[in-house]
């Protein structure tokens, strides 16, 4: 096929470990798929991640079998560190990558990637959490799901929906400019690279996807979820030192959050994930000593009068004891939100699931707390630590 828009060259990774078991089947499809239907030129590079099963050989043969299909092989672990080594080295106008069970109904990849051939955006990521996305996966996947995206909205301010979904694409000039600045070499790499494109402004299309559960997925939820909030501490803590700098498009230069914004939010950010990680810790302390809603109550009202003390001074800038008090007054109307929205959560969880573990508690406390961080924000800037309130309060 000739057409002149095939002359745009799209790379597609498809990173994979111990996957023989559904390698083959879907690079063939997602060939099929896009020689049939795709408008522009494409090129499928499976990514191999020091697989110990037969996943490299059946790689091999498929590079060997099927034009524009190649494969490449690592010495080591790591979904981040197989897209680095790919988009790194990419000369194409677009990458992207999707997981190799293919979960996602490729139909959603032309509208996936065409915001970013055209210009129109910088990067393009699958989602499974809007209104027009159509998801077929089990209680717990989803809670989880929800549960990280919501405090990525919270604790992080982003905006983006879904940062798991892997269906992701990037323009190539963009990737291979924010890949020096992102640490993550695994699961946290996709967010960090979202979190990092947001700081600086880039334009993030969000297409909602018809998505299926692979019910046999292997991935360690406890040690990814730990590993996701680790990055996100890091992240933060990199935002707030400035040390996340990256050259990006003039348009971008000129663009500007609300004044003090850009300040404030890599610092209350900060401040909020170490409070939600003290929450939680007090939370799981209590716990065994009195019931589960009592723990909830002591664990948030320690962790919101240092909230408040913390975003006082840190990130609104407010010294001295003028006001001090009423700052703790008028945080604490955040300190029942986040108590009602909890208690709520834990009443709802009891009714639901009688005997519920301390695992799906703590659960519905980090989904309540990530709530509760967001409304505390909002009230902080707008009403406890307002510019013009606090300059009347020092006179």
């Amino acid at each position: 096929m000739t057409a002149p828009a095939r002359t745009r060259l799209v790379e597609i990774v498809v990173p994979v470990y111990n996957e023989q078991r559904v390698l083959a089947e879907s690079v063939r499809r997602l060939h099929a798929y896009l020689t049939g239907t795709f408008p522009y030129g494409f090129r499928i590079t499976i990514a191999d991640n020091a697989s110990t099963d037969a996943t490299w050989r059946i790689a091999t043969e498929l590079g060997r079998e099927l034009p524009h299909v190649n494969a490449v092989h690592l010495d080591a672990k790591g979904r981040g560190r197989a897209l680095r080594r790919v988009w790194s080295a990419s000369d194409a106008d677009v990458v992207a990558y999707m997981d190799v069970d293919l979960s996602t109904d490729l139909d959603a990849f032309l509208p996936l990637v065409a915001p970013l051939l055209s210009g129109h955006s910088d990067l393009a990521i699958g989602t499974r959490l809007s209104r027009g996305a159509n998801v077929v996966r089990g209680p717990k996947r989803e809670l989880i799901s929800r549960t990280y995206n919501l405090l990525l909205r919270s604790a992080m301010g982003a905006r983006f929906s879904d940062a798991q979904c892997g269906f992701k694409a990037a323009r190539t000039e963009i990737v291979q400019a924010l890949l020096p600045a992102v640490e993550d070499e695994e699961w946290f790499f996709d967010t960090e690279l979202l979190l990092l494109a947001e700081r600086h402004g880039l334009r993030i299309h969000e297409v909602p996807v018809d998505w299926v559960d692979d019910p046999d997925s292997r991935v360690d939820i406890v040690r990814t979820a730990v590993d996701d909030l680790r990055g996100m501490a890091r992240v933060a803590r990199k935002t707030l030192s400035g040390a996340a700098r990256i050259p990006v498009p003039p348009r971008v230069q000129r663009a500007r959050l609300p004044v003090g914004m850009a300040r404030q939010l890599p610092s209350f950010a900060v401040i909020g994930v170490l409070c939600t990680l003290a929450h939680l810790g007090l939370f799981m302390l209590l716990r065994p000593v009195m019931p589960a809603v009592a723990a909830n109550a002591v664990a948030l009202f320690v962790t919101a009068v240092a909230n408040t003390a913390a975003n006082r001074r840190f990130t609104f800038g407010v010294t001295g004891r003028t006001g001090a008090l009423r700052h703790q007054l008028e945080g604490g109307m955040a300190f029942l939100i986040g108590l009602l929205l909890s208690t709520g959560g834990l009443t709802l969880l009891g009714h639901l699931l009688p005997g519920a573990s301390a695992t799906a508690q703590a659960a519905a406390v980090i989904v309540a707390n990530a709530l509760a961080t967001l409304v505390r924000f909002l009230l902080m800037r707008t009403w406890v630590f307002n510019p013009r309130r606090v300059k009347e309060a020092g006179r």
